[in-house]
């Protein structure tokens, strides 16, 4: 099946944007979830219900940030972010998402 020339154009347009809104909605969503968390750490520690301390934080990141980084480059390569409408739709994701 092919496309006929005058619609041709919309596919290369169109894929971008909507994989733009997806992105933007997710990212949205779990920014607002890792706050949720964060502020239940924090309460927690507070109260007393958790003990941490800052040698507890540091060595837990240097644990999962070298595999967040990894991650990270992976989906830099998947991802078309130098689409003009892939940024569009990565912003509105994340404004109305």
């Amino acid at each position: 099946m092919s496309l006929p020339s005058s619609l041709a154009w919309v596919v290369p347009t169109f894929v971008p944007f909507v994989i733009g809104l997806l992105v933007g909605f997710i990212l949205k969503r779990t920014v607002k979830l890792l706050f949720a968390i964060a502020a239940l750490v924090i309460i927690l520690v507070v109260t007393g219900y958790l003990s941490l301390s800052f040698r507890d934080l540091y060595d837990r990141a240097m644990e999962f940030l070298p595999k967040l980084v990894e991650t990270g480059q992976g989906v830099k390569d998947v991802l078309p972010y130098s689409s003009a409408t892939f940024l569009i739709g990565l912003a509105l994701g994340l404004w109305k998402g």
